[in-house]
């Protein structure tokens, strides 16, 4: 018996399995859309393949009225619409659930499963008879399967109706086409089907000041709202869509009176020249970023060391993917970190901010533009693909109408003019930050921008003092930020002895595998640490607990690694429960990772399915 079956009211999970290339997109973000606006919590996860077409996708959906988010590893409805990958698609229905498949085509028997309810529906011959041609077959298909699920989850048909108006109001024919494709579904299931099924959804008011967004788009919008005007950039899989966002963004938002652009956007012929471009952009005075991914990350090393050592300003948004080298490109991960901190040969240290969810990451991206101009440094906001691409319901964005922008030690015309001798690097304030000029202003302000070894003067040096002087700044400088990036989210329960600790797009996966923890009578403590240099609160909570179980998303440690290294908190306090698939994490994966760590049962709490809990995310030590 399934222990939520007395509350089976807009608390569930579904799967849509599909093939690659064959328009599923649209379908799923109907389902997504429909049910987010009748008021209930939902996320959705696109795990889908780095290859035009022709490999499988999934589509995941959970609806859970506590806003609960992070990924499930069983599902109460599995859409199998890809007969390649039935065999795994079979095997992570959980007992009791559903198994909807195409019955155009015989179910072989050995997919059988007793516990579970299979349901056919003759997708393709509906289809089939209905449409003529060929790809208005394939893609009406997947309409199809959504009136089905409409008829079986008991999703309004009024909410669909209304966002189908809004996609396809002006096209008749596809309106009429995805009309019909739904009500083919949705009438063969009313009529040989038994709806709804015993999990189902019904309308609440809990998404009143929320929206739906992707990571990349608001990202996008904080860059505008931030006074970006400048973007470079080279296409990358995940990050090409929040230069694709700026550009709609800019068109619509960054025109003069006469229709003029007020913006420069630039497609550079790779990832050098397009930081290279964002360098030049802030040196002479504009707010510039580019966004990439981590193989985009390593070829910018050499640019972000110049900007780093000649104190320019720059913004760069990664998207983390799954590596080494082309690695998985459609996969998310959190293997990019000691890559960007560190970016660059010699002594380098930048600033990093990791948001957890689109609303952070339009706050962030303001952020992310006032430090680098306030520090005269590269910031490196670190997304994910899972933050980045994937819809996610959270609160409605908000924005104060008096920011001003932090444009840091920047002297106008007016300071220029009086002055009598400039040297770029002395004159540091109590942030160890010297003043810079803007060119084109004067030539009292004349400087040269050096990547070579210079002193406090500006001038060229080889002499270890100069050199030394200039660098110990540096590090100092990079110190004094600590106190001006977001802090942790730190929360204390009492007497916890242990912690979880995570970064990013981890957060939802942890926080309710600490709300499962408390139930089995495991108190922990929670920090989610928002950016790096580390601030004392870090180093201080670290120190408090006896072991501080790192969560992260690669195979290296390298949030524990950096932990390690950037603070004085023992070794011995530092353990880590890693996942690095490349899907999102779930909060059975942290359950039973922290209770093998610390010798407790996990029975209860484990996966039926292929994905079933990694052996990397048991405590390693590392």
């Amino acid at each position: 018996m399934d222990k939520r079956a007395d509350s089976r009211i807009n608390d569930f999970a579904f799967k849509l399995a599909n093939v690659n290339g064959t328009g599923s997109a649209s379908a799923n973000g109907l389902l997504m859309q429909a049910i987010f606006r009748m008021g209930i919590p939902v996320s959705g996860k696109n795990l889908f393949p780095s290859n035009i077409q022709g490999l499988p996708t999934w589509y995941e959906i959970r609806v859970n009225k506590e806003g609960r988010t992070s990924r499930a590893l069983e599902y109460d409805l599995m859409v199998a619409m890809n007969a390649q990958t039935y065999g795994r698609d079979v095997r992570e229905v959980r007992p009791g659930g559903y198994f909807l498949y195409d019955s155009t085509w015989p179910l072989d028997k050995r997919l059988l499963r007793e516990d579970i309810t299979f349901l056919g529906v003759p997708f393709a011959q509906l289809c089939i008879e209905n449409f003529k041609e060929p790809r208005e077959r394939i893609l009406m298909k997947n309409i199809c399967y959504t009136g089905s699920l409409i008829a079986l989850l008991d999703i309004e048909t009024s909410v669909v109706e209304e966002l189908l108006q809004e996609t396809f109001g002006k096209k008749k024919a596809l309106l009429d086409s995805n009309h019909k494709a739904l009500q083919l579904g949705y009438d063969f299931a009313k009529k040989n089907l038994k709806t709804p099924l015993p999990f189902r959804v019904q309308r609440m008011e809990a998404n009143g000041d929320k929206i739906l967004i992707d990571g990349n788009t608001a990202t996008a919008l904080g860059a505008l709202y931030a006074g970006a005007t400048v973007g470079a950039w080279y296409p990358i899989t995940p990050a090409t869509s929040v230069m694709e966002a700026f550009m709609g963004f800019c068109n619509r938002y960054r025109k003069d009176k006469a229709g003029k652009n007020n913006f420069v956007i630039l497609q550079a012929e790779d990832e050098l020249a397009a930081i290279g471009m964002v360098i030049g952009a802030g040196w002479a005075g504009a707010r510039a970023f580019t966004s990439t991914a981590g193989p985009g990350v390593s070829l910018m090393n050499e640019f972000l060391g110049l900007a780093y050592y000649a104190e320019i300003p720059a913004v760069l948004v990664d998207v983390q993917r799954v590596g080494p080298s082309t690695g998985m490109p459609t996969r998310t991960q959190q293997a990019d970190l000691m890559l960007a901190a560190y970016a660059s040969h010699g002594d380098t240290k930048h600033i990093l901010l990791f948001p957890a969810d689109p609303a952070e990451c339009f706050e962030f991206a303001v952020k992310s533009f006032d430090l680098a101009e306030k520090f005269q440094t590269p910031v490196i906001l670190m997304s994910d693909l899972d933050i980045g691409m994937n819809d996610w319901v959270v609160p409605r964005l908000t924005w104060d109408d008096g920011y001003k922008p932090d444009r840091g030690r920047v002297l106008s015309p007016e300071e220029v003019e009086k002055l009598t001798t400039f040297h770029r690097y002395s004159d540091w304030d109590e942030n160890f930050v010297t003043p810079r000029t803007l060119p084109g202003f004067s030539p009292k302000g004349a400087y040269l921008a050096r990547g070579s070894g210079h002193n406090r003067l500006g001038g060229y040096t080889e002499l270890p003092e100069e050199y030394q002087d200039v660098l110990d700044r540096l590090l100092q400088k990079h110190k004094a930020a600590a106190k001006f990036i977001p802090p942790p989210v730190i929360e204390r329960k009492k007497k916890a002895k242990l912690s979880l600790v995570t970064l990013g797009g981890c957060d939802s996966a942890v926080r309710e595998a600490l709300e499962i923890l408390s139930e089995r009578k495991v108190s922990a403590d929670y920090m989610r640490i928002c950016g790096f240099p580390f601030d004392t609160d870090v180093e201080k909570f670290l120190n408090d607990h006896d072991e501080n179980y790192i969560v992260e998303q690669n195979r290296d440690h390298q949030l524990k690694s950096l932990i390690a290294v950037e603070t004085s908190v023992p070794k011995q306090k530092l353990k880590s429960l890693l996942y690095y698939g490349g899907f999102p994490l779930s909060a059975e994966q942290v359950v039973v990772g922290l209770l093998k760590a610390i010798g407790k049962s996990s029975d209860g709490h484990h996966t039926r399915g292929t994905e079933a809990m990694p052996q990397a995310l048991s405590g390693a030590e590392g």
